[in-house]
Parts: structure tokens; C-alpha cells; sequence
């Protein structure tokens, strides 16, 4: 059967992971027992952790950091660079050598929703949701829901005490 998923050979892949056809993977990390979904594209220097489930749909870009137990939904756009250009002023193309990545890291447990966009630089904190189709244009709290364009805070999560 074909396979059609383009894994470079600079991946680092972790036991159990498992890669649904029409990926695009080079030069990252990704734990053990993570998913990613069909027409994901996930780029260099990105690490995933351990336990993740990667939607369909998503891109990854450079200057990600996924820590454990994450949940990406449908659709999800990271972007690594607040002004991005396609030339320099004297009209050449921009190169890597023209611009800064700027690193963004979702902490342990936190939960994306479909089809949100998180700008470059910001960090979502443990266990935070957001909500889907938000835009997040700066730091989530840990253990805290935001939704909305720009993504406002909508309340904090409350541990229910086990019995």
C-alpha cells in the first residue's frame, strides 16, 4: 500500500506515534504515543511532546514548542514572525538570514481549538483552553479558558476535588 506522508530523515520520532497520510515533517521532535492528523505540516526545530494529538489540518510552524499532553484541534496556524515580508527594502528576496524566529510554547495539557490562529511569542499556559477560531495575540493564563478575535478570558478552570 502507498504511502503518502513525507517524512525527512532528520525526524525524531518517539514510540507509538502515529502519522495519518498527507504529512509534512522535517527536522523535529515528536514524543512518544502522539497522533497527527492527516495534512499536517509540522517544520523545523518544532519539538511535540509526549502524548499530543495533532489535528488534521494544521500547520506547525519553526520556533514551536508542544509540551506533553496537548491538544491541537482542526486547523490550527502557529506564525513565527510579527512582520512578515516577502522582500527587503531593495526589493530582494528575504532569505532565513533576513528575519527572527520568534518562539512560541504551549505548556503541558493545555487544549487549541479548530481553526485558531496563535501569533509568534506567546506562551499558553498549563492546562488553558481556547477557544475555536480564536485569534491568541498574547499570553493564556495557566488553567484559564479565553475565546474570541483578539482572545479574551472567559474564566478560569476550577479542579473539581476527587473523592
Amino acid at each position: 500500500m502507498v504511502k503518502f506522508q513525507n517524512i525527512a530523515p532528520d525526524v525524531k520520532l518517539g514510540t507509538n506515534v502515529r502519522i495519518f497520510d498527507f504529512t509534512n515533517l522535517y527536522g523535529c521532535e515528536i514524543g512518544d504515543n502522539t497522533k497527527i492528523g492527516a495534512f499536517v505540516e509540522i517544520q523545523k526545530g518544532v519539538k511535540i511532546g509526549k502524548n499530543c494529538k495533532i489535528s488534521s489540518h494544521t500547520f506547525i510552524c519553526e520556533g514551536v514548542t508542544i509540551e506533553d499532553n496537548v491538544f491541537i484541534g482542526h486547523n490550527v496556524t502557529f506564525i513565527n514572525d510579527l512582520y512578515p515580508r516577502a522582500t527587503n527594502r531593495d526589493g530582494s528576496m528575504q532569505t532565513e538570514k533576513d528575519w527572527v524566529c520568534i518562539p512560541t510554547t504551549i505548556k503541558k495539557g493545555a487544549s487549541v481549538g479548530s481553526s485558531t490562529t496563535l501569533l509568534a511569542g506567546i506562551t499558553v499556559g498549563e492546562n488553558a483552553m481556547i477557544g475555536a477560531g480564536s485569534v491568541v495575540t498574547k499570553d493564556v493564563p495557566p488553567n484559564t479558558i479565553v475565546a474570541g478575535n483578539p482572545a479574551r478570558v472567559i474564566r478560569t478552570i476550577v479542579e473539581e476535588p476527587t473523592q
